[in-house]
């Protein structure tokens, strides 16, 4: 059988769709993604590594891909920003990211016939100051949901955003150069 994308990313999905072919989607149940100590990039790979590990080693898939996404805090490089739970959360990431640049980190496991190689890689994004109006209207179009820092750079936010430095795959959910090993 060929790749299974182990996420229940949407947007993973839609990419990996795109670039190789049909794939099988499949999330992997229970995965600890509490956030470890450390810098952001650290904490990102050990969650991707994570997910690695609750593949079970039977698959009879020829590949298997992981992903992880953190937002680093724009003051404080050992602070990942989540995903909102709820409305109110997401309104609180939202106005810190406004006006500002962060970073954004993806790590992407890749299995091969049983090994793993596991990349971790990033990106700068801007956002523009925005006012209350915007703010609401990003939240009330649910581009929130699901999403490290509750933005979505493909979605609605992208009016209000731009890649600063990097590739944008890095933005939306995985490490580019695992990309270009499937290719």
């Amino acid at each position: 059988m060929g790749i299974w994308l182990a996420s229940a990313s949407e947007r993973r999905a839609q990419i990996l769709n795109d670039r190789i072919g049909p794939i099988h989607v499949e999330a992997l149940p229970d995965v600890d993604e509490s956030h470890p100590s450390g810098p952001v990039p650290n904490q990102v790979l050990e969650i991707c590594r994570r997910k690695g590990d609750a593949v079970p080693p039977n698959h009879g898939f020829q590949g298997v891909v992981v992903a992880d996404t953190m937002i680093e805090d724009p003051d404080d490089p050992n602070v990942a920003i989540g995903k909102a739970e709820d409305e109110l959360s997401a309104v609180s990431m939202i106005k810190r990211l406004s006006g500002r640049r962060h970073q954004v980190w993806s790590a992407t496991g890749v299995q091969i016939c049983g090994d793993w190689t596991f990349f971790v890689e990033s990106a700068v994004v801007e956002i523009d100051e925005l006012n209350p109006d915007e703010i609401a209207h990003l939240i009330e179009t649910e581009s929130w949901k699901g999403k490290a820092g509750s933005y979505d750079l493909a979605g609605e936010m992208g009016k209000h955003a731009r890649l600063v430095d990097g590739d944008e795959l890095a933005v939306l959910g995985f490490a580019p150069s695992a990309l270009r090993l499937l290719d």
